[in-house]
C-alpha cells in the first residue's frame, strides 16, 4: 500500500499549491517517488494525465471563485495558478467554450465534468484479456541487440508511444537477418524507465551475438531479476489497458513494489500480429514491499 500513500501525498501537495506554477516533477518529489512511477500509477488509477488533473483542479477552484460577483478576474486567474488574466481566459475558453466573464453571467450553465474511471471495453479487457494473477519468473541476464527510440508513454501529456513503438518495430523487424540470433526466437520490447523526467527509452530487440552490431543498432544488458509476468491477449494496441491493471489494481495491493530496471514486453511463439488470438507477456521487475 506504500504507493497509495505516496500518490495521496502528491494529491495533498497539489491541493495546497494550486496557486503555484506546479510541475509533475515537483509533485512527484513531494510524494517521494520518481516522476515516471507517479505519472504511470496516477494515469492507471484515474485515466487522466497528471497535468490534466492539475489543470482540472485549478479550473474547479476558479469556478467556485467565479460565483463571487465581487471577485476580480485577475485575482481569480492568479489564485488559479495563471500568470495573467489573458492566459487564464484563453485556457478557460479552450476548456469550456466560453470566457470566464460569459460563464459568470450564464449563472453556471457550463458544468465541469470528469471522465468515468472505467469504460465497458476496459472491463471486458480485465475479464477476458489479461491474467489477473501473474507468474513469477526469475529471468537470467539478457544481452540484447536491437534498435531504440526516445518517447513519452500514455501517462504523459506529450504521449507519442502509440506511434513510436510500431514505427520502431517496422524498422527493426526487416533487419533481423543481419543478426546472429541466440536461443529461441523471442523478441523483447524493453521499456527503460527514466530516473528523472518522463521521457523513456524503448528498444525493439532480440538475444543476439554481440560480435558485430550492425549500423544503426545498439546493445543493452538487462540484469537478472525476478519478474511478475502477465499474459496479455489480443492486439498489442490494447496493451496499455493491461498496464493500467498492473500499475493500479495489482501493484498497489500485491505487497510487491517495482524493483527498478526495465519492464519487458515478451513476444514468443504465441504472438500473432494483428490478431485477437495473439498473446504476449508483459513482465515487471518486482521485490517484496519495503526492500
Amino acid at each position: 500500500m506504500k504507493y497509495l500513500h505516496q500518490i495521496q501525498r502528491g494529491l495533498d501537495y497539489i491541493e495546497s499549491h494550486l496557486e503555484d506554477d506546479l510541475s509533475p516533477a515537483e509533485v512527484a518529489r513531494a510524494a517521494g517517488i520518481s516522476q515516471w512511477y507517479f505519472q504511470r500509477i496516477f494515469k492507471s488509477l484515474t485515466n487522466e494525465t497528471l497535468k490534466t488533473y492539475i489543470r482540472s483542479r485549478r479550473f474547479a477552484a476558479a469556478l467556485n471563485l467565479l460565483e463571487d460577483p465581487e471577485a476580480r478576474l485577475l485575482d481569480i486567474a492568479l489564485a488559479s495558478g495563471f500568470d495573467t488574466q489573458e492566459s487564464f481566459t484563453r485556457a478557460f475558453k479552450k476548456a469550456f467554450g466560453v470566457t470566464p466573464g460569459a460563464y459568470r453571467t450564464s449563472q453556471g450553465i457550463v458544468r465541469f465534468n470528469r471522465k468515468a474511471r472505467f469504460d465497458a471495453d476496459y472491463l471486458r479487457h480485465l475479464h477476458g484479456n489479461v491474467s489477473v494473477e501473474p507468474n513469477f519468473v526469475d529471468l537470467p541476464a539478457l544481452h540484447l541487440v536491437g534498435m531504440s527510440t526516445r518517447c513519452f508513454g500514455a501517462d504523459s501529456e506529450k504521449s507519442n508511444f502509440a506511434r513510436a513503438q510500431p514505427a520502431l518495430w517496422n524498422r527493426f523487424l526487416p533487419r533481423l537477418g543481419e543478426l546472429e540470433i541466440v536461443g529461441p526466437r523471442i523478441a523483447y520490447g524493453v521499456v527503460m524507465i527514466p530516473k528523472r523526467g518522463d521521457e523513456l527509452t524503448y528498444l525493439a530487440a532480440v538475444r543476439a551475438s554481440p560480435a558485430a552490431v550492425p549500423d544503426g543498432m545498439v546493445t543493452v544488458d538487462v540484469p537478472a531479476a525476478r519478474y511478475a509476468s502477465f499474459a496479455h491477449r489480443g492486439r498489442v494496441e490494447r496493451l496499455d489497458r493491461t498496464l493500467n491493471f498492473i500499475y493500479s489494481s495489482w501493484l498497489l495491493t500485491s505487497g510487491m513494489q517495482h524493483a527498478g530496471g526495465c519492464d519487458l514486453e515478451i513476444y514468443g511463439a504465441e504472438y500473432v500480429p494483428d490478431s485477437e488470438d495473439s498473446q504476449i507477456h508483459y513482465a515487471v521487475p518486482v521485490a517484496p514491499d519495503g526492500e
